[in-house]
């Protein structure tokens, strides 16, 4: 199904009839304010489709290897 000239006039002609001629600019003006939203709004919304890390898979840069001395009691921590 191909659209040829002739439906594209009948269209344009049926919306010149419900709007105006008047009413063109100002509609086809918000037609792509909206597009630029919405394409705008995909791109952001793709940005935070970034996958957040798992702490219990990612290691953890500002934690040491377990067992290191960091980890055990200091001797200002010990009683006695």
């Amino acid at each position: 199904m191909d659209i040829g000239a002739p439906e594209i006039i009948i269209v344009l002609l049926v919306i010149v009839i419900l709007f105006g001629a008047k009413k063109l600019p100002e509609l086809a003006r918000s037609l792509g304010r909206s597009s630029s939203e919405f394409k705008k709004g995909m791109r952001e919304g793709a940005a935070d489709d970034r996958p957040i890390p798992d702490p219990r898979t990612e290691p953890n840069a500002d934690a040491g290897p377990v067992g290191d001395a960091s980890s055990e009691p200091r001797a200002e921590d010990k009683p006695g």
